[in-house]
């Protein structure tokens, strides 16, 4: 009997354990009788953290609910943690995917992120239609997407992005120019440019160390010259990397080299590096997303600066900038708190909650009628909320190989190893080594 006894106490003991830790490494709250409800969100922006918090305690007072924010930094360390999570059926009841769209697109076939496409279809709901329409399609689906996903939207925008070009107007002064006309073209861009470099003055700086933001600058130029269907069809195969229309977007990267019109040391560097030459005023140019505002603040609140779309080169097609969704916020389609998450998300990208948010952050809202209450210069950047695209927004993804080579191969344009030309034959061979695969 005592034996039984002893046997039947480990076996409650293993029960309980099992069950605390299934808890634990789930980290969904349920909700049971008695219990206050609870949403655990997990994040990577330790920018918003204490704002986050501030608003998980206005929502708890509110409606009784307790909303738990963990940060998981750096980005990295997150999105690891995020992957891992997937894999063991352990992600919380709201958290964010980092990553490109067959990333997202595997979490929504693995049942991890929920279909919210019945309470905020743009069309038909005040919820959806409150966003900027480009930041619900960076999460959003289309029929016949090549992931296998059923269309629909499967994330929240808390806020919205896009990349252009930032001058110093104290600089352009300096150098005789007027700050207040603004550059248009191409040439007019160069022409400013040579005018900065006779005045001393260095041109563009921008984190091209990092290939994604080259990615960026060039497929602003390939929208304006060739417009989206041929970049589409570039994509699919249908256009090859060494038609004239690509050649042309790798010459601007050979001129500004040629010509020794970005700063020294560009495919180098980091964003943060080129973030800190742009804000203590050593070079005269930019190119940087939105977040930039809130850095240049840090580092300089005296800058004197403003945005402007990168200058067209082709009247045929509109300049095109990346942009979209900032930050998106996912819905654990497994969640047992899963309407509680859903009602958050709600609140949370609400006209006050994100007027809120966007002055204590200095970042561009998701919802559009929080725009009156942003900064002269986040405007500047939400006017052209309008002319956005982005590779998740596109029907089709390039092959990592590609881009890879393709941004490379841009960088060794800039230090004059290679040519337009040599670039554009090596990134064919590579597209069709990945198409025969």
């Amino acid at each position: 009997m005592v034996f039984m006894r002893r046997c039947f106490l480990v076996l409650l003991a293993s029960s309980l354990l099992f069950i605390s830790a299934c808890g634990k490494a789930s980290d969904v709250t349920t909700t049971q009788k008695g219990l206050q409800k609870q949403i655990v969100l997990w994040h990577w922006l330790t920018d918003r953290e204490e704002v986050l918090n501030e608003l998980a305690a206005r929502y708890n007072k509110l409606t009784g609910v307790k909303v738990s924010c963990r940060l998981y930094a750096p980005s990295d360390a997150y999105s690891q943690k995020v992957m891992a999570a997937g894999q063991a059926k352990a992600l919380p009841d709201v958290y964010g995917i980092l990553g490109e769209k067959r990333i997202f697109a595997a979490f929504v076939n693995a049942g991890h992120i929920a279909d919210l496409t019945s309470y905020m279809e743009y069309n038909d709901s005040e919820w959806g239609k409150s966003f900027f329409k480009k930041a619900l399609e960076v999460n959003e689906f289309l029929a016949g997407n090549e992931y296998g996903v059923k269309p629909g939207i499967y994330g929240v925008p808390i806020d919205v992005m896009n990349i252009q070009l930032l001058y110093n107007k104290k600089l352009f002064r300096q150098a005789g120019i007027n700050p207040n006309i603004p550059l248009t073209t191409w040439e007019e861009f160069i022409a400013v440019l040579e005018q900065l470099k006779h005045s001393g003055i260095k041109g563009l700086v921008g984190g091209w160390g990092e290939t994604w933001m080259i990615d960026c600058f060039a497929h602003n130029y390939a929208f304006n010259i060739m417009g989206e269907e041929k970049v589409v069809d570039t994509i699919k195969g249908k256009v090859l990397y060494n038609d004239p229309d690509w050649v042309a977007v790798f010459r601007l990267f050979d001129e500004l080299a040629r010509k020794q019109l970005l700063v020294s040391g560009i495919v180098t560097m980091g964003n943060k590096t080129a973030e800190q030459l742009f804000a203590n005023e050593k070079c005269a140019f930019a190119f940087n997303g939105f977040w930039c505002v809130n850095v240049y603040e840090d580092m300089n609140p005296d800058l004197e600066y403003a945005a402007m779309l990168p200058p067209r080169v082709s009247d045929k097609y509109p300049m095109v900038i990346w942009g979209g969704a900032g930050s998106s916020f996912m819905v654990n389609d497994n969640s047992r708190s899963k309407e509680e998450a859903i009602n958050f998300l709600k609140w949370l990208t609400q006209k006050a909650q994100q007027t809120f948010l966007s002055k204590q952050t200095r970042s561009l809202p998701s919802n559009k009628d929080s725009l009156e209450y942003i900064s002269p210069i986040l405007t500047q950047f939400a006017d052209d909320m309008d002319v956005v695209s982005h590779p998740n927004i596109l029907p089709v993804q390039e092959n990592p190989k590609v881009l890879e080579a393709l941004t490379k191969g841009i960088q060794a344009i800039i230090i004059g190893v290679k040519t337009p030309e040599e670039i554009a034959n090596e990134v064919c061979t590579i597209k069709a080594k990945v198409m025969n695969e």
